[in-house]
Parts: structure tokens; sequence; C-alpha cells
């Protein structure tokens, strides 16, 4: 694929998980079926049904979700996502109960291209921010 048809992709992919639910329902034509993500919170997701099912699981947490796709560098088979993340916490999140609070974070994702799809996924999140926004974290004082 060209740089262009790989940032097409990644702008596809974007608008496609905006759709809440509906996303799972058309993920087979963005992510390739052996879809691997590597997270870095000891949540590793393999397959398009562990895709789908965590997908799921954000959407009843946050259902008003909304990524902004705010960077997108491509070449060969790779790109780089830099995006920011909204939504409020309206059901279980890794755990913690539901808190009614609005959470913005930012993430970076470096995606394997293969056919055409995205295979293969590494990914940073500002956990530890969600964690502060969520009250689950103390955020520190100035000067401590």
């Amino acid at each position: 694929m060209s740089t262009e048809e790989i940032k097409a992709l990644e702008r596809r992919a974007f608008e496609l998980v905006n759709k809440g639910k509906a996303a799972s329902i058309a993920a087979d034509e963005i992510w390739a079926p052996n879809y691997f993500l590597h997270s870095g919170i000891g949540r590793e997701i393999s397959g398009l049904k562990d895709l789908k099912q965590y997908w799921s699981s954000l959407y009843v947490a946050f259902p008003d979700l909304h990524f902004t796709l705010d960077d997108v560098i491509a070449e060969e088979n790779k790109a780089v996502v830099r995006y920011t993340l909204t939504g409020t916490h309206q059901g279980a999140f890794m755990g913690i109960p539901p808190t009614n609070k609005k959470v913005t974070l930012w993430g970076i994702e470096i995606h394997n291209i293969a056919s055409g799809k995205i295979a293969e996924c590494w990914a940073r999140w500002d956990t530890l921010g969600v964690m502060q926004q969520l009250g689950v974290v103390p955020i520190p004082k100035k000067g401590t």
C-alpha cells in the first residue's frame, strides 16, 4: 500500500470506532482476522472476536466514547497514530465502578499493515491520567 492508502485506512478505522457498537459490524474491512494488540497494560487482544469484545466493553464503560485522530504518519507497511479519546465513565472499566466523570486521554499506536488491513498494534495510553481523572489515583500536589 502507498503511504496515502495507509493514511486513508487509518482515517477509516477512526471513523468506524466512532460509530460505537456499530463498529464491530464492519471491523473485518479494517482489521486482519489474526489482529494482535500489544497493550502494555496486561491485556493482549488476539483476533477479531477479542477485539470486538474489547470494544463492546469500552462502549459500555464509555457510551459517548469519541476518538480524534491528531496525527498519522505512514511509511512502507507501518503507521503511527496519535489520538485523543474522550468519554464519560458510565459503566465498569478495569474493575472501577461508574463515576460519571468525563475523561480525556491521549494514545499513541504503531500499526503493522498487512494485505491492506491493520494486523498488529503496539499501543500506549495515558493510563495514569485516566486513573487520576476517575479519582482512583490521587493527583500529586505541586511541590511534593
